[in-house]
């Protein structure tokens, strides 16, 4: 088997080198081949991704060793094929790892650990995942709109700016955020399903006064924020979190509640929880809409999306 490791040189764990030499040291005692490949440009790692892919399809594993970022675009090189994906989380967010891993509190070596790397006897489980499609990309943890997006882009300059703040830098950008007026519009259609009867109904509304509305495959997202704490990776839907246009007042209670899972309509008249399978979200007022997927900021005027089950292969840690 051949275990390619694409790094992100400027990910945010400072310990890569040693970690790297130790699993280097494990492999030379394996029959198994480890592959480094580093990114220089975005794009990269989904385009090594699928190279390999072609190449050896099942015979070979595509590690993630970054952030969020690296995740979306391995799992955009790789999705539909037979080539799974694991997740090494060197990044500063790490929020898709957060799901996988079940914890909020990574602790890399004990990931690496888990899967093997360090004595020698690699081991794991393949999970089939879903993946959002959304305008012919694949997005794997959340795609949002609103007062995140703006919350991800002021934090990601913070943290290029002042890297010692790390993932909290996401948790400072709420600040400036919160005192500008937290009124969006956006206009959607979602098709959703009943979970406990199965049934399927839509979702209108047009000009929608909103503060954020996040769309989620896996559970968090923004550093530490959990719109979908029961989001379930395999089960061919989507947790919607929808939150009504408010004011500071009126924001400051939810925000840790948004942090720590438990923000929901039964706990807070200003949100709407959703389960879809496909949707349409669009602007009528001029403006592209701010949005962001797996970290990674866009503008359209439309977004149309649905879920893909079961269309990535994902290793996981085995019991």
């Amino acid at each position: 088997m051949k275990y390619v490791f694409i790094v992100n040189p400027i990910a945010g764990n400072d310990n890569k080198e040693k970690i790297f030499y130790r699993i280097k040291s494990t492999f030379r005692r394996l029959d198994d081949e480890m592959i480094i490949e580093e990114t220089h440009a975005p794009g990269e790692a989904k385009k090594i991704a699928a190279d390999y892919s072609a190449k050896y399809g099942e015979n070979c594993v595509i590690v993630s060793c970054g952030g969020d970022g690296t995740v979306h675009e391995i799992a955009n090189g790789i999705a539909g094929t037979d080539t799974p994906m694991m997740v090494i989380p060197l990044g500063m967010g790490n929020d898709f790892a957060k799901k996988i891993y079940a914890t909020k509190k990574i602790n890399v070596e004990n990931v690496i650990k888990s899967f093997g790397f360090y004595n020698g006897k690699i081991k794991y489980d393949i999970m089939p995942i879903d993946l959002i499609d959304y305008n012919g990309e694949k997005c794997i943890n959340v795609m949002s709109y609103g007062l995140d997006t703006l919350v991800e882009t002021i934090g990601r300059k913070m943290a290029k700016k002042a890297p010692f703040l790390g993932h909290n830098a996401y948790n400072v950008a709420v600040v400036p955020v919160l005192m500008k007026p937290l009124h969006y519009d956006i206009s959607y259609e979602l098709n959703c399903c009943d979970k406990e009867t199965g049934e399927d109904f839509v979702v209108k509304e047009r000009h929608k006064d909103y503060a954020l509305m996040a769309i989620c495959n896996a559970s968090w997202y923004g550093g530490g924020f959990c719109p979908a704490p029961h989001s379930v990776l395999d089960d061919g839907l989507l947790d919607v979190c929808l939150i009504d246009g408010l004011s500071l007042v009126e924001a400051l209670p939810l925000i840790k509640k948004y942090s720590n899972g438990t923000l929901d309509e039964t706990t807070s008249p200003l949100c709407h929880n959703y389960y879809i399978k496909s949707g349409k979200i669009y602007s009528e007022n001029g403006r592209k809409l701010p949005g962001n997927c797996d970290g990674e900021n866009f503008d359209y005027y439309e977004v149309n999306f649905k879920v893909e089950p079961k269309s990535l292969k994902l290793c996981i840690i085995k019991d």
